[in-house]
């Protein structure tokens, strides 16, 4: 198993970061999405917040890179619909890669 951790921002609006946490609650997800989620070999997914920074925790199979997940990705049009609409609620941060919305996080610490 690998663990990933990513940060991401929201647009800073109350209402769009309530949408936001309704299209994931528990049983709004869209169902084709978190299977594609699985059959790239994500095995569970967490998303925190706090203000307006997301905090995601990814738990992959060994084999999991994101390199394959992103040509997976290119292969699924719900997956293209998805993000187009997270990308409504979602802001880079300011050092992201152009095109980047989830940025993989360093590990500085482990007791």
């Amino acid at each position: 198993m690998q663990r990933f951790c990513l940060a991401l921002d929201l647009v800073n609006d109350p209402e769009l970061i309530s949408e936001y946490e309704h299209h994931h609650a528990k049983g709004s997800a869209w169902p084709e999405v978190t299977q594609h989620d699985i059959d790239a070999g994500i095995s569970n997914i967490e998303i925190y917040r706090t203000g307006n920074r997301m905090f995601m925790i990814l738990e992959t199979d060994d084999a999991f890179t994101f390199e394959k997940k992103a040509l997976f990705d290119a292969t699924n049009p719900k997956i293209a619909d998805w993000e187009k609409l997270m990308w409504k609620f979602q802001l880079p941060l300011p050092w992201a890669k152009d095109g980047e919305k989830w940025v993989l996080m360093k590990k500085i610490f482990k007791s």
